[in-house]
Order: structure tokens, then C-alpha cells, then sequence
């Protein structure tokens, strides 16, 4: 009897985090949806303004973290090219080098890396300067005078963080391969032309869909999240911390699971033109 009430409380709690995981899912994406329909809607503010506010956002997540970007890409390109150079040559699979770094840096590494580093950076950047505004209400400011805070505080971080995720994310791929090649020739002989010929073979629209929609959802996770817990703050400073750390955690699962669903239905697709399914 025990045993069954203990069980039951467990699936009546596994079920309300389950349904709170939905709602907390919808809360986000309505959030998108109000954010882009409110930007394009309010005329309170002029465009110059909604510029200003999206240059600088892209301005602090997308330049200033181009020197960690580029020697996290640097060390993750050299190891994967190394690993995969070394391993392939002793298998005689030469051939495969193309295929292995376009699946593995372009597609998986280089957007789960940059998503972390913005998470890192900019995530709790956006979570902290918001709810400090709510703290010092300042969005009551604003919506006193006709300004909605969803189009000028939420969407243009919306739209910087975006762009800022996509143009690291090329930024990423492109100084992991260029770099590990060049680190890679401290160790083994590589021809470039090779190297280049086998990676251009390997390339297919379909690994340019992937990382164009990896990335664009990946910035809006990230932007909407860190956005949305900011302005869950009331009134107190000691919830900033806290939402802060709670908009990068969510941040964290939501972009990994995004990025895993994605891969499968890559890989799903791929099976179901061979004729597998």
C-alpha cells in the first residue's frame, strides 16, 4: 500500500512538471509571437531607436566575443581535425575526412558552441539588465509613455541576438576548419587543396538548412528565455540573481534539446530517401 502511494506521487509529479514544461514552452513562444507583432505594430518609437538598441546588442553578443569565440573554435577545430586525420589515415578512409567535419563541426559543433558561449555571455546579460528595469520600473516608464516594452525592450534583443548567433556561428566554423588546418600541419601533412576539395564534396543544401535553422532558433531560444525570465522579476533585487541563473539553465536544455530534435529529423530524412523507412 505504501509502495503504490509512493509510485502515485511520483507520476502525479513527473505529470505536473510535464504539464508546467508545456506551458512554460508556450509562454516562450507566444512571447516570440507578441515581440514580432508589437516591433512591426508600435509606432511609439522611431525605427532610429529600434536600430540603435539592435546594433548594440549585436555590438555585445556577436563582436565583443570574437576573440573567445576564436580560440574556442581554434582549439575544438584543430582537435577534431587532428582526431579525424590520424584515425582515418590508419583505416585507409582518407576519403571520409570531408564528410566527418562537415557533420561534426558544421552541424553539431559549431552551433552548440556558439549558443553556449552566447548563453554564457549574453543570455544572462539580457535576464540581469531587464529585470534590474523591473526592479527600477523603468517598463512601467515606458508603458506610461505608450511605449510597449515587448517592442522596445524584447524585440530588438529578439532581432540582435538572432543575427548575432548566425554570423558567430559561420564565424565559428570557418576559423575551427581554417584553424585546426593550419594547427594540424604542425603534426601531420595535409594537402590544402585536398583538404578544401573534400570539405566543398562533402557540403549539401541540406547542411546549410540545418545550420541556418539550428542557429536562428537557437538565437531565439536564447533571447526569449533570458527576456522572459528579466521581466518575470516584481520588485525585489535578490530575484535578479535568480532569474538570471535560471534563464541560463533553461536557456542550456531548451537549445540542447532543440539541437538534438533537429539532428534526428536530419538523420531521419536521410533514412527515409535511402528507402529505409
Amino acid at each position: 500500500m505504501i509502495l503504490r502511494s509512493y509510485v502515485l506521487v511520483n507520476i502525479d509529479n513527473i505529470g505536473r512538471r510535464f504539464l508546467k514544461g508545456i506551458e512554460y514552452t508556450f509562454n516562450i513562444i507566444f512571447m516570440v509571437y507578441v515581440a514580432i507583432r508589437e516591433g512591426f505594430k508600435d509606432n511609439a518609437h522611431s525605427f532610429r531607436s529600434i536600430f540603435s538598441v539592435v546594433s548594440a546588442q549585436i555590438y555585445f553578443t556577436g563582436f565583443q566575443a570574437l576573440p573567445l569565440v576564436s580560440l574556442l573554435a581554434v582549439a575544438s577545430g584543430a582537435l577534431v581535425i587532428v582526431q579525424s586525420t590520424s584515425q582515418l589515415s590508419l583505416l585507409g578512409g582518407s576519403n571520409m575526412m570531408g564528410p566527418l567535419l562537415i557533420a561534426v563541426i558544421i552541424r553539431e559543433l559549431g552551433p552548440l558552441m556558439t549558443s553556449l558561449i552566447v548563453v554564457a555571455r549574453s543570455g544572462t546579460a539580457v535576464a540581469t539588465e531587464l529585470g534590474n528595469m523591473k526592479v527600477n520600473r523603468e517598463t512601467e516608464a515606458l508603458e506610461s509613455m505608450g511605449i510597449n516594452p515587448m517592442s522596445y525592450v524584447v524585440f530588438p534583443r529578439l532581432i540582435g541576438g538572432i543575427i548575432s548567433v548566425i554570423t558567430l556561428a559561420f564565424y565559428f566554423n570557418f576559423i575551427a576548419l581554417l584553424g585546426g588546418f593550419a594547427v594540424t600541419q604542425f603534426f601531420q601533412d595535409v594537402p590544402f587543396h585536398h583538404f578544401v576539395s573534400s570539405l566543398a564534396q562533402a557540403f549539401t543544401i541540406d547542411d546549410f538548412w540545418v545550420f541556418l535553422i539550428k542557429n536562428t532558433f537557437s538565437g531565439a531560444i536564447i533571447f526569449t528565455i533570458s527576456s522572459y525570465q528579466g521581466l518575470q522579476v516584481s520588485k525585489s533585487p535578490h530575484e535578479v540573481p535568480q532569474v538570471t541563473t535560471q534563464a541560463v539553465v533553461d536557456s542550456i536544455l531548451y537549445v540542447i534539446g532543440f539541437n538534438i530534435i533537429v539532428t534526428l529529423l536530419f538523420y531521419l530524412n536521410k533514412l527515409v530517401r535511402l528507402g529505409v523507412f
